[in-house]
């Protein structure tokens, strides 16, 4: 046991382990200066190695993810080869040894070396190895694996995580990400692997062609159902790699006039513009809402950094620009969908979305006749949801508009989605906010809210789940409830009642306690009435959660 400020013999034995068997000069001598500043007693050098040397990185549904550094508990190369290590002795014993396995990357810091390393070493394992040209969106790698006929797909990167990080993404053959147990398998064999240094690795030649992405951009091109594409359209990929690929996929489905804000088109790893680069942070769209009013546009796009995620600016009657919550554009999309398949001879369609997001989807698909499902959170439960599907959302800004040739959320797809969407609209004289108002008075206004809670301490996360679980609340802003435990399936409480619906669940990727908060209020006649009863209501039901969480 480490006590804080002492470095102990077995601490410091573990990292020269670690550094002689590092296969990176750089981070071998960040780990040596780590060290050494902690054997000389530099103030906080021990917690630091401490941390580093903590790890392996845990190998979840979502792969890997951590900040870039030196260290077993950290992004590196040395981390890249032995998981990749694991990765193809799982891939072997399932059968598929020697098959193609595609590999991609972001524009992150490391992203580079990771996707090189992990390519060399299932070469030297012996599969075909399919190396994706540049830096491109995540997208483009789910729709590889199924392109391809691949085993596997890997896609280095960290999404919308802070610049510090990276991640490594794992799709199975389907072409979706991987799910229990094949997570738990993997996990093994890495720990099985060898020290990186005695990782085979061989040189992986260059793609010959951009054929993935063109066939991946001419599917993407043909989603439009409407015949309008009058449309001018803001953009921004917040620093990341979706920039090329959202203007090409939007040229080829006809909608040509379209304003990236040129600050963020450029990938940078740093992102330089933004504080956290998610669309959903308050001020990482500023610049965008401020392109669409100075070119009097009629819709603005944000990707997050490897545009799997696509969030949607509408404007308001005032002339104001505002962002559409999660939940807002993926029953907007799903409506709009649904009203194009349902017709359909022989079409039996389904729709998805995950218990934490709002429940109108539920009754869009009802009413078209469409059947609906509720998953956990997370795409690669989405996906998964059932036959037929033909739409899934998350309120997290993920859009599934075309699960047919990519089985994830797609950024660049739902863009020209909304595109065709908004471009059918402008030509009756309406607009997104028309539609959204109609659904919220033919299916009553469903609003939604989150409450996080940040803790520095895990065991405090885990206390607050077991008290809410053992005590759970009679009532909610003055409605009675029921809880509803999820466990085991998942860490999941459930709270409803009278309109009223709260989720509360451990997040997987940070240290927060998430709750999810929807009101419903039905729409007697006036619509205007019933937003303003649903916001007191959502108010209050947000207050009473924050005393509870904070008692």
């Amino acid at each position: 046991m480490t006590t804080p400020g002492k470095l102990t013999t077995e601490l410091r034995d573990k990292a020269f382990r670690w550094i002689a068997d590092d296969v990176e000069d750089g981070t071998r001598a960040e780990l040596q200066q780590v060290l050494a500043n902690a054997m000389g007693g530099a103030p906080g050098a021990v917690e630091d190695l401490v941390d580093r040397m903590a790890g392996p990185l845990e190998f979840g549904t979502a792969g890997l993810r951590g900040p870039v550094r030196a260290g077993p508990n950290g992004m590196n190369t040395a981390v890249v080869t032995r998981t990749t290590a694991g990765v193809a002795t799982w891939l072997t014993a399932s059968g598929h040894a020697g098959r193609t396995v595609v590999v991609g990357r972001d524009a992150r810091h490391g992203s580079a070396a990771f996707a090189t390393a992990a390519a060399e070493v299932l070469a030297a394992a012996g599969f075909a190895v399919r190396v994706l040209p540049g830096p491109l969106p995540t997208p483009v790698l789910a729709f590889a694996v199924s392109e391809l006929g691949a085993a596997a797909g890997i896609q280095i990167t960290a999404s919308h995580n802070p610049p510090q990080d990276n991640g490594y993404k794992l799709y199975d053959e389907t072409g979706a990400q991987i799910v229990p147990p094949a997570d738990h398998a993997i996990e093994a064999a890495i720990k099985a692997a060898p020290a990186a240094i005695s990782v085979p690795r061989q040189p992986v030649p260059p793609a010959p062609s951009d054929d993935v992405l063109d066939a991946y951009l001419a599917k993407v091109a043909a989603l439009p159902v409407g015949t309008s594409r009058d449309l001018r359209v803001a953009a921004t990929a917040l620093h990341g790699v979706g920039a090329d690929v959202l203007t090409k996929a939007l040229h080829r489905a006809g909608f040509t006039d379209v304003h990236l804000v040129g600050e963020q088109s450029e990938p940078d790893p740093d992102f330089p513009t933004v504080s956290f680069p998610n669309p959903e942070e308050p001020g990482a769209t500023d610049l965008l809402l401020a392109l669409a009013s100075s070119v009097e546009a009629d819709l603005a796009i944000a990707l997050d950094p490897d545009a799997d995620r696509c969030a949607i600016g509408v404007r308001e009657p005032g002339g104001t620009w505002r962002m559409l919550r999660g939940d807002e554009t993926g029953v907007l999309l799903g409506a709009h969908i649904l009203s194009t398949v349902v017709s359909s001879e022989g079409q039996d369609p389904l729709v998805a979305t995950t218990i934490v997001s709002s429940s109108m989807l539920g009754e869009v698909a009802k009413a078209a006749g469409a059947r609906y499902a509720e998953t956990l959170t997370g795409f690669k439960w989405l996906v998964r949801a059932g036959e037929g599907l033909v739409f899934a959302y998350e309120e997290a800004l993920g859009l599934c508009v075309n699960p047919d040739f990519v089985r994830d959320k797609d950024g660049i797809a739902a863009a020209v989605a909304a595109c065709d969407l908004a471009a059918t609209l402008k030509a009756a004289g309406r607009s997104p906010l028309d539609s959204l108002d109609e659904l919220s008075a033919r299916h009553g206004v469903h609003l939604t809210d989150q409450v996080s809670l940040r803790v520095t301490d895990l065991r405090v996360r885990a206390k607050l789940m077991a008290r809410l679980r053992a005590e759970p609340p009679a009532a909610l802003a003055g409605t009675a409830v029921s809880a509803e435990d999820l466990l085991p399936d998942a860490d999941v409480l459930r709270l409803s009642g009278g309109g009223l619906r709260v989720v509360i669940r451990p997040s997987g990727t940070e240290p927060k306690l998430k709750s999810y908060l929807q009101v419903v209020e039905p729409v007697a006649g006036d619509l205007s009435a019933a937003r303003t009863t649903a916001r007191e209501r959502l108010a209050a039901l947000r207050a009473d959660l924050e005393a509870l969480l904070s008692d």
